[in-house]
């Protein structure tokens, strides 16, 4: 077998071993309500928006119905850098005090949403 023929072979195992551990999730979830975040680091790289809309089209395609809410972490962390202020995490997640609330929601509005 050449290289490039070792190369697909193991890619195509690779995607159906990937399918086959997926099956139990995607029978259990057919027919269901999914909400995936499209995260900020993932919205500003070309590759990473193109493999999620890929896999959100595959969801549509198995019957899974995929409720895309975004994120906006990095835009938001740049933002309150700007003005000076420090960004506080607690477990992984943004802790938006009633000072940064309204940085969040422009930020949100104004470069995400707009």
């Amino acid at each position: 077998m050449i290289p490039s023929e070792q190369h697909e072979t193991g890619l195509a195992r690779i995607k159906a071993e990937t399918l086959i551990e997926s099956l139990p999730w995607l029978q259990a979830f057919h027919g269901k309500v999914v909400v995936v975040k499209f995260g900020g680091n993932a919205m500003v790289d070309e590759e990473l928006q193109r493999a999620f809309a890929e896999d959100m089209a595959y969801l549509r395609w198995v019957g899974i119905k995929p409720v895309v809410v975004h994120g906006g972490g990095p835009q938001i962390s740049a933002r309150l850098a700007e003005l000076g202020i420090e960004s506080e995490f607690r477990g992984g997640f943004r802790v938006t005090t009633s000072e940064t609330i309204g940085i969040v929601r422009d930020v949100l509005r104004d470069q995400i949403s707009a």
